[in-house]
């Protein structure tokens, strides 16, 4: 299992610069290794830093099965489906040795945690739990309670009050939210990660372009809820998973047609595809616990065509623009909301008219860390906007830029959604971007 990882980007790499399909993935037991090795890495080796960083030395997590904390489920080993009877998760810093690690509960938890509730001794588990906390006087006792985040909010009203019912009075002052810790763990990828993530996103790319392709898509007869389903099956036939149900829509150079006015809500679900129209679509995969999530544009080319006109060449071109205006604008220590000003200031100043709603990704599709953007909110967003840049995150580059395209006469909206990663040393795209719209059938 130790060398997992290499065998793992062995086994990627041979199609990453070599294939344009996806080869047969990785067995369940291969995953689950893979899954295990990287959780254990990120626990003895990330955590201890993150609760040193924020100050927090005991972190409880208190689950019941089927009700899992968010939080919690990234701790479950690659066996445990879900909490079992009522879960709790200990992790104390003593500032000298390793994290303890201790599950409150009649199993251990994996290789993780170790069970250490004896029944004989403590009959009721909430008084196990408190002689720990005795034991170990911690200064600070963080629960996952937050009010800007939900997946920090995790903690269910009824462990809450047990939990305070029968914790010793003196311990009350020290109870705090663990919002802070509980985002940090979420949201800092491990090298481990980092190292398989950009592999992960090209896979997500591969599968999307096959299902905008001449091989799914014939014009006059393919609808685009035939593409969406498409989609959807490629991702269960290559045993991928998937966080949300695609969506592909189009714009036209009818000028009556302005569908890219419409909120994301009202958009039609299904229309015929027709030679002449421009295809966005948005859809993403997971795999070994990570997600992504992408968006791209592909022409239709009319009888006779052989190129994507040269007006929605150049808005496209904005599209990327405004991406790296977006991304030279990550910089360590920035609030999302800061974040979004700059760099829709600068793209006002460049007289790009855009819109950025840009979210982390990970262990979650829209995961912790900081919002920059909501395409409803584009003055910033309380609390989550709020929340400031660290290293070693990543995030969905998720905008559009409206430009007037002459050959159609109207303005076209560039949709563009792409993962990537911010480090000390600046940010970078995990499988590159997009940077030309596609044409179906590819051009020759």
């Amino acid at each position: 299992m130790k060398n997992t990882p290499i065998l793992l980007l062995i086994f990627l790499s041979s199609f990453l610069y070599g294939q344009n399909s996806v080869p047969n993935l990785l067995s369940e037991e291969k995953r689950a290794e893979i899954v295990d090795e990287i959780l254990e890495d990120r626990v003895d080796n990330l955590l201890p830093k993150l609760m040193r960083r924020e100050g927090i030395d005991m972190w409880i997590l208190i689950s019941r099965e089927y009700n899992e904390d968010p939080v919690m489920k990234t701790f479950l080993p690659s066996t445990w489906l879900s909490a079992r009877r009522r879960t709790i998760m200990v992790f104390y810093d003593n500032g000298k040795d390793d994290l303890e690690k201790i599950a409150i509960a009649r199993y251990s938890v994996g290789k993780l945690l170790k069970g250490e509730w004896n029944v004989d001794v403590f009959p009721d588990q909430w008084e196990a739990l408190n002689e720990i906390i005795k034991d170990r006087k911690p200064d600070k006792i963080a629960l996952n309670y937050s009010k800007d985040f939900a997946l920090a909010d995790g903690l269910p009203k009824t462990e809450y009050d047990t939990f305070l019912e029968k914790l010793p009075e003196q311990y009350h002052s020290k109870i705090i939210s663990a919002q802070s810790l509980a985002i940090a763990w979420l949201e800092t990828r491990s090298q481990k990660e980092l190292d398989i993530y950009s592999l992960i996103c090209r896979m997500g790319h591969i599968v999307l372009q096959e299902g905008l392709s001449e091989d799914v898509i014939h014009p006059g007869i393919t609808t685009t809820d035939d593409v969406v389903w498409a989609l959807r099956q490629k991702v269960r036939d290559y045993g991928f998973d998937t966080w949300f149900h695609p969506s592909v829509s189009i714009q036209r150079s009818d000028k009556n047609n302005n569908e890219f006015l419409r909120s994301f809500s009202l958009r039609p679900e299904q229309q015929v595809i027709l030679p002449g129209d421009l295809l966005h679509v948005d859809f993403g995969i997971t795999y070994l616990r990570l997600n992504t999530d992408q968006q791209q544009h592909f022409y239709v080319l009319k009888p006779g065509e052989t190129a994507v006109p040269k007006g929605l060449q150049e808005a496209f071109k904005t599209g990327n623009r405004l991406q790296d205006i977006l991304v030279s604008n990550f910089k360590k220590g920035k609030s999302g909301n800061q974040i979004l000003a700059d760099a829709l200031a600068q793209a006002k100043s460049e007289g790009i008219n855009g819109s950025i709603y840009t979210h982390p990704i990970g262990l979650h599709g829209h995961a912790a860390g900081p919002t920059i953007g909501l395409w409803d909110q584009q003055g910033g967003v309380k609390g989550q906007g709020d929340y400031t840049l660290f290293p070693n995150t990543a995030y969905s580059i998720e905008l559009f830029a409206a430009t007037e395209v002459k050959e159609w006469g109207k303005l076209v909206r560039i949709m563009l959604e792409e993962d990537g990663v911010y480090t000390e040393d600046g940010f970078y795209f995990l499988d590159g971007r997009m940077e030309e719209i596609l044409t179906i059938p590819r051009a020759k």
